[in-house]
């Protein structure tokens, strides 16, 4: 069975519902696992990552979805901390190609949230994997999905600390695509 990774940390827990419907995605796939890996603050000691439980749990899937909110244009530092904490790993070619793709959620409309995701798909290069945008053009869509245009990964946005149905719906399809990609690419 092929397996994929919804590795992410939400703050005020918008990043959290969109993980959600990224999981939702993925299950809506047949033959596909999902491992739901919530970096919490209790993973944190010291300003260091310290799960490594959970780590070694994701050299055993097909593809990983990182999520994030977006902080002053970048992940989270407790995501930056798991990212960090990978670096064995990197030097093992342990995730190397593992199917990846992104998520994150800010308060501006524009916030530099693009740069999250770039961040996320650097990481994820280093370790040689291998990046799955989202498909779908920006406003072009019939459901309205990928609404604030971004083709490297979703790119949410809430100011109120309510999500929009759409970036929910798109983030559904996210799930949809990497569980796709993951069960056609898996060795």
């Amino acid at each position: 069975m092929v397996k994929v990774a919804i590795v992410f940390h939400s703050a005020s827990g918008t990043t959290k519902k969109l993980a959600a419907a990224v999981t939702a995605g993925i299950r809506s796939v047949s033959e596909v696992e999902v491992v739901i890996a919530e970096i919490l603050g209790a993973d944190i000691v010291e300003g260091r990552f310290k799960n490594s439980a959970l780590i070694e749990e994701l050299k055993d899937v097909d593809a990983m979805i990182f999520g994030s909110p977006t902080f002053m244009g970048c992940v989270s530092a407790q995501f930056k901390a798991f990212a960090d904490a990978t670096g064995d790993l990197w030097a093992e070619k342990a995730w190397s190609n593992k199917i990846a793709s992104g998520f994150t959620i800010g308060s501006s409309l524009s916030g530099d949230q693009l740069n999250t995701i770039q961040y996320m798909q650097v990481f994820a290069n280093q370790h040689g994997m291998l990046w799955a945008s989202l498909d779908i053009p920006g406003n072009c869509d019939a459901e309205g999905r990928n609404r604030l245009g971004a083709q490297s990964g979703l790119i949410a946005h809430s100011a109120d600390g309510e999500l929009n149905a759409i970036d929910l719906v798109t983030a559904k399809y996210l799930g949809q695509r990497i569980a796709n990609i993951a069960k056609r690419f898996a060795v």
